[in-house]
């Protein structure tokens, strides 16, 4: 076997899908391999370029193939497909991969550690509690709407209207519907728990880190979003600016731009949602409990003369992502500029 300078892997559970060049781009190996054998066959290769889409289990097999000494290069999927040529396939997968990664202006995602990825995982589970929660609420409420029993939204509204009015209003339900509210409300109040135990690991991984405790000084970003910016972004001077930062992350607008007419429309909503909607719920917060001392509120004001609220919050998110990225890039803390 030639000496390979560029690999391309197509990930699985069970069978990869290795793509070969050397130095001059003819291809050397194309290979099926299976998982116990992948790393052994990294093992007999001297260090190359390696590339793989980001997907599941990325990261754990970049972190172990950069222990081997290899370089390696994590791409999103989109980029890959327009170097698909035919019909899709592993193997066909895998040669757009190992074309893919060797394009100068390709852009990668960043290798997580297992540290990151932990936390990110408890992010995950607390944000699928969250909906199981809503949509168990939504259930309790559309039960009890059938007959009769209008209860407020919200789970500290509906958790209110139990101790103070469902006792009476009992009576009325068939024994049958009584029993299994009462069993969706244990299991509400057991869903609460568990958020309320993710919440607490989180607070304390937080307390533990200084970069989390630094954004936290940001108006607008909490724990729950310091943290889970710190677990995603790892290495801020992966983008070039604060504005690349929030492309990234989905708060900047689409552009349909054709014939020297620019055209600019909504955000773009790519990137990660989970963050973008954190930093927008912040915005929202900041909006609704504004200090009129504070140096920023005349920009809000002025901006909320011309734009519709929605705007106004996105336009501060933005402004927060920018933030973020200048304290994560430079180490610094948050300093608000004085009047």
């Amino acid at each position: 076997m030639k000496e390979l300078s560029v690999v391309g892997i197509d990930l699985a559970k069970s069978v990869f899908h290795v793509h070969g060049t050397d130095e001059t781009e003819k291809v050397c190996v194309r290979r099926k391999l299976n998982r116990s054998s992948l790393l052994k066959f990294f093992a007999t290769l001297k260090p190359c370029l390696v590339g793989m889409e980001a997907c599941g289990g990325s990261h754990y097999w970049a972190r172990e193939l950069v222990k081997q000494g290899h370089e390696v290069r994590l791409i999103p999927p989109q980029y890959v497909k327009p170097y698909v040529k035919t019909n899709k396939s592993d193997a066909i997968d895998a040669e757009a991969i190992c074309e893919a990664v060797t394009r100068p202006t390709m852009r990668y995602v960043d290798i997580k550690s297992e540290d990151q990825q932990a936390i990110l995982l408890i992010h995950r589970d607390r944000e699928g509690l969250v909906r199981d929660r809503t949509a168990l609420i939504n259930r309790i409420r559309a039960t009890l709407g059938e007959f009769g029993l209008a209860v407020p939204t919200g789970p500290r509204n509906l958790h209110k209207w139990f101790e103070q009015r469902y006792s009476e209003a009992e009576s009325r339900l068939p024994v049958i519907t009584a029993q299994q509210v009462h069993r969706m409300m244990d299991r509400l109040k057991f869903i609460e728990s568990e958020v309320a135990d993710l919440d607490r690991q989180i607070e304390l991984q937080g307390q533990r880190d200084e970069t989390v405790k630094r954004l936290e000084e940001i108006p607008g970003v909490g724990r729950l979003t310091a943290s889970a910016l710190v677990a995603t972004v790892g290495r801020a001077q992966s983008f070039k600016s604060g504005r690349q930062f929030s492309a990234w992350l989905g708060l900047v607008p689409r552009q349909h731009s054709t014939g020297g007419k620019s055209r600019l429309i909504g955000i773009s909503k790519r990137g990660d949602a989970y963050l973008r909607r954190m930093l927008i719920h912040g915005a929202r917060a900041v909006l609704r409990h504004m200090n009129p001392r504070r140096p920023v509120t005349a920009w809000l004001r002025q901006l909320q003369t011309r734009c519709h609220r929605n705007t106004v919050i996105v336009a501060l998110a933005n402004k927060l992502a920018r933030i973020v990225w200048a304290l994560l890039t430079k180490g610094e803390r948050y300093q608000e500029v004085t009047a």
